[in-house]
């Protein structure tokens, strides 16, 4: 389904429009219970619901998905799941709110929930020529109001990123406590592929022990060296300055809290920056990611993220 906002627009403009997508994504053969699998099913028209003729079960196509429960218009929901998809940056929950004319904690929570539904499972190991780096997530000291300034200097107090990517290929990206060895070395070995051809770093000492199952080969930033042969980090160092444009620029300040969420959506959206059909295959994960709750997700943070 190659999509663009017109076509959305003229093509999804109503409820009953949107639902009969959603079911053909969920049940491509065929109406089944989601309870016994039966295929001897009825239809409640006016609840948008199925009655299972074999076990009684009464079911719709939102139910147990991240849509269930939700009182928001589905066309709505498809614009907000296109809007983000296709916004590099990506694109806020006050800049959803003034799109969709809707409330700013319906927009916070409706990104949130499409977020959840994006996250990386089960993604395989990276191969090729690899690219592993880290970066740090935080605005600086001085710019912060003298109430909120906390004395730490340099990269203190500050969200710590670590990613890897495959040259012409997928990003893995994810939020850390520490640089330790320990912590770097599980990383890169949770995604990276011992096959690989070559595994590039700085000279950040936490990559050390790289050498012992990659071919690990380095460049050393602080004396000016960045290109080595086939050896720097310059992919990696693109997605970093993608992701703090898209922070600084689209968001202004994300909290520690769901910044993992954040850093899912910008791999999400760079892994499928050449998927002619994004849209739909963002509506299946979204068909198959369970409900997820406000209370859930307001407890993680007394305040809310951008």
């Amino acid at each position: 389904m190659d999509m663009n906002l017109l076509t959305l627009a003229r093509t999804f403009d109503s409820d009953n429009k949107c639902r009969e997508l959603l079911e053909q994504l969920q049940w491509p053969d065929g109406v089944r219970c989601t309870r016994c699998n039966s295929e001897k099913i009825s239809r409640i028209e006016k609840r948008n619901q199925y009655d299972c003729d074999s076990c009684r079960y009464q079911f719709s196509v939102t139910a147990g998905t991240i849509f269930h429960d939700s009182h928001l218009p589905l066309w709505k929901w498809f614009a907000a799941v296109y809007l983000m998809c296709e916004s590099k940056k990506g694109m806020s929950a006050m800049q959803i709110k003034r799109t969709l004319g809707i409330g700013y904690k319906t927009a916070w929570y409706l990104c949130h929930r499409i977020r959840a539904a994006i996250q990386a499972v089960g993604e395989p190991q990276l191969s090729g020529e690899v690219e592993v780096d880290e970066t740090f997530i935080g605005g600086k000291e001085a710019n912060r109001h003298k109430r909120q300034r906390t004395g730490l200097t340099g990269t203190a107090g500050k969200a710590i990123v670590i990613g890897a990517v495959e040259r012409g290929g997928a990003v893995r990206a994810k939020v850390i406590q520490n640089t330790d060895t320990r912590t770097l070395d599980r990383f890169v070995h949770e995604a990276v592929s011992q096959r690989v051809s070559l595994v590039s770093t700085d000279e950040h000492s936490g990559y050390r022990l790289l050498g012992k199952d990659y071919n690990h080969g380095t460049v050393n930033h602080g004396k000016g060296e960045y290109v080595v042969g086939a050896i720097h980090t310059n992919t990696i160092e693109s997605f970093w300055s993608l992701l703090k444009r898209g922070i600084v620029g689209s968001y202004h300040k994300v909290s520690k809290e769901h910044l993992p969420a954040y850093v899912s959506e910008f791999e999400f959206r760079f892994n499928n920056r050449k998927n002619p059909h994004l849209f739909r295959d963002t509506l299946k994960r979204l068909l198959s990611t369970e409900p997820l709750p406000f209370e859930k997700l307001a407890k993680r943070s007394a305040s809310r993220a951008a």
